[in-house]
């Protein structure tokens, strides 16, 4: 048969146990006041599925266990490390403190495209996703040390914050093995 479609035990993926305690990918996201469970447990997801260091959960943005989360995160909650802050600045300034580089996810003047942005092996980095309808915090952007856009060319001007973290981690991953020379 040409093409067949493999079974769940055919692909080779770690446990979670195994996926907890493998090297992780030098990026953290940062979700700042979402109001869909829905995406919060797409973006549990998207980060177990390329190994995100850690999702933080800020303001607004419920935290697990909820079964709305469980829903599309499907387990990915017990193999991403997590934690909840009240204040997404006061986060930002702390990782920035730390040497992290933050970058907020948004439209904004001065961004840097997606398609430009170089990330680095030498810092950890830090990508903050905003509210469905207001974006990124304004005082979080002013914190944040750059701004990545996702160039788009449709009439709508925003993509869903899941789809947004499937395509930023993407390319942040297959930018940082690139580099790596993998």
């Amino acid at each position: 048969m040409k093409n067949r479609k493999l079974k769940n035990s055919e692909l080779g993926r770690k446990s979670a146990e195994e996926a907890t305690e493998a090297a992780r990918t030098p990026l953290i996201l940062i979700l700042d006041n979402i109001r869909s469970l829905n995406n919060i447990g797409s973006v549990f997801r998207t980060a177990d599925a390329f190994l995100i260091e850690k999702i933080y959960l800020c303001g607004i943005t419920a935290t697990p266990p909820h079964k709305d989360i469980h829903k599309t995160a499907l387990g990915a909650t017990d193999s991403v490390a997590w934690e909840y802050r009240n204040d997404a600045v006061d986060l930002v300034q702390e990782l920035t403190q730390k040497g992290v580089e933050v970058h907020a996810i948004e439209q904004a003047e001065g961004a840097t495209y997606l398609n430009d942005y170089k990330p680095s092996l030498k810092t950890k980095t830090a990508f903050v996703l905003g509210n469905e309808v207001k974006g990124v915090q304004q005082q979080v952007i002013a914190e944040a040390g750059k701004v990545i856009e996702i160039p788009q060319e449709g009439a709508k001007h925003s993509l869903n914050i899941a789809v947004t973290t499937g395509v930023v981690c993407w390319d942040f991953y297959q930018k940082l093995t690139a580099e790596k020379g993998q």
